[in-house]
């Protein structure tokens, strides 16, 4: 049974129906029998005057009344609570009349509402009546379901602490809070339903402001360089003579003997180095091929010297026998069909080289290996040569003109100092961040750039598939450095703008955990964020 705020007893009540009944019997009039205006909150009437309201189609209304007082919303991880005094002192509630009042929140649009718990307001009589009928009957489900149920006691103050929660939804952000009054009279007889704007805007929806640093690139006092290339030479088989005149390694000499002259020539490089390296095709043992890929880098070794001038000290030779590794990938490109096979064999067997070739042998037909004789064996019988070199620093206009000419001489800071010295948004600047991105893709210093660059145009989906990569391995790092921190920063910002939030929250608290105050003003913006979701 519904617990009332006041309660008379029955023989109180018995006295108050009889005396009501004798009144009417003796040809009281109403209210509106005799002109008299329903005025809400006024000078209590007769119980009967609600039926004459109903009558005559007046809105009858307390809400001007009542104050609503110390209001507030409050977000309590997925609960919002409705906190408020709802103050009687002046409301005069007519005798036969029930006030429901329920507060409602409604999202900013206006499509989606929910109702908070009812309270209800009783006249002297009508709160009589439910009281005899609850006693009879106990069944009411609308008083049933109320938080409250009270009777005014016109002339005297009288206040009401309501509280009630709702389950949080985000759709309640920047909305409002109406309330939803209903007056009843004699035999629940409807006398109007108004509302009232209580609250607006409530719980408004946080914005987060990110904030990212720069990293500027590490300096390079020596830039050191090398340029590698593979000189597929044709050697005959079991040979390791250089024939220039042998299928194209006439254009392949030339090539090399261009692509050193070209180094060798530019007044900012020093030559370091010039290494050789020789390798073979499997067929027949590994000791074997071990001696024919060094005969093969000496020979190549002796070419280049005699045909370019420098200092021999510079030239180094090396060999590595047969290039499995070069028969994986050519395999790996090709449309072989036992490739798998042959791959997993390579894979396995690689401490002895001579049993896995036996093992391959035994898995392919004669036709099949003859196919690789042809197409792949080729492939592995070269040389390649690296050579390494050492680059001055440049000034501005040098720097300016070597990004076209030859980029990667430039150390990452010469670059952006280029790009700094063209608009933001020019070709030129594009063309020297550009170069950057080329030469120096896994510098913290560029992805960071990038990826900000990406959101500051609106995209933080292709920030974080600038930044991705590099946090992961940043994430599972034991420490970082101030600058890895900062592109953990400003990858952990990507996520949250591209609504990966899991992912932005590990990677700020890293960043936090590292001492990055950037990192820890966005922790704090993301968890307000993740609290309204």
């Amino acid at each position: 049974m519904k617990k009332h705020i006041t309660i008379l007893s029955a023989v109180a009540l018995s006295l108050a129906l009889s005396a009501g009944n004798l009144a009417f019997a003796a040809g009281k009039t109403s209210a509106s029998s005799t002109g008299m205006t329903s005025v809400p909150g006024g000078a209590e009437e007769s119980p009967y005057a609600d039926r004459d309201s109903s009558r005559t189609g007046r809105k009858v209304s307390y809400l001007d009344a009542i104050r609503f007082e110390n209001r507030e919303l409050v977000k309590d991880n997925r609960t919002v609570s409705l906190n408020m005094d709802i103050v009687l002192d002046s409301t005069r509630i007519k005798t036969q009349h029930t006030v429901s009042l329920t507060p409602v929140i409604v999202s900013e649009d206006g499509k989606t509402e929910q109702a908070f718990e009812t309270i209800i307001i009783d006249g002297r009589t009508r709160h009589k009546v439910f009281i005899r009928k609850d006693r009879l009957d106990g069944s009411n489900p609308q008083r049933d379901s109320a938080q409250a149920i009270i009777q005014r006691k016109n002339g005297k103050e009288q206040e009401y602490i309501y509280v009630s929660g709702l389950p949080y939804g985000r759709w309640m952000l920047d909305g409002s809070i109406r309330i939803d009054e209903c007056v009843k009279g004699c035999v629940d007889c409807g006398e109007g339903e108004s509302e009232k704007n209580l609250m607006d805007p409530v719980l408004p929806e946080f914005i987060p402001q990110w904030t990212t640093g720069t990293i500027e690139p590490d300096p390079e006092p020596i830039k050191r360089r090398e340029e590698s290339r593979v000189a597929r030479l044709q050697f005959k088989w079991d040979k390791y003579d250089i024939l220039p005149e042998l299928a194209d390694n006439r254009a392949v000499l030339d090539t090399v003997t261009s692509s050193i002259d070209v180094v060798k020539e530019k007044d900012y490089i020093a030559i370091t180095g010039i290494y050789v390296a020789g390798f073979a095709s499997p067929e027949g043992t590994y000791e074997y091929n071990i001696r024919l890929s060094s005969n093969r880098a000496k020979s190549f070794a002796d070419y280049i010297e005699k045909n370019n001038e420098f200092d021999h000290s510079l030239m180094h030779v090396e060999w590595s026998g047969e290039d499995w590794e070069g028969f994986r990938s050519e395999l790996e490109k090709s449309t072989f069909a036992k490739k798998d096979q042959v791959i997993d064999i390579i894979d396995t067997y690689t401490r002895d080289r001579n049993e896995c070739e036996r093992e391959m042998m035994s898995v392919l037909t004669d036709d099949e290996y003859t196919w690789l004789l042809r197409n792949i064996y080729p492939y592995l019988r070269h040389c390649t040569y690296r050579v390494e070199y050492e680059v001055r620093n440049f000034d501005l206009e040098e720097a300016r003109r070597t990004i076209y000419e030859r980029p990667q001489d430039l150390s990452l800071n010469e670059m952006y100092k280029v790009a700094g010295s063209y608009e933001k948004g020019s070709e030129e600047y594009a063309y020297a961040m550009e170069m950057a991105a080329r030469y120096y893709p896994e510098t913290p210093a560029v992805v960071n750039r990038l990826a900000a660059e990406a959101m500051e145009s609106g995209d933080a989906r292709k920030a974080v598939e600038y930044a991705r990569e590099m946090a992961d391995r940043l994430i599972g790092q034991e420490t970082l450095t101030d600058k890895e921190a900062e592109l953990l920063n400003t990858a952990g910002v990507a996520y949250a703008r591209a609504g990966e939030y899991g992912k932005a929250r590990t990677a700020l608290e890293k960043a936090s955990g590292a001492g990055n105050a950037n990192a820890e003003h966005n922790l704090t913006q993301l968890l307000n964020v993740i609290d309204q979701l």
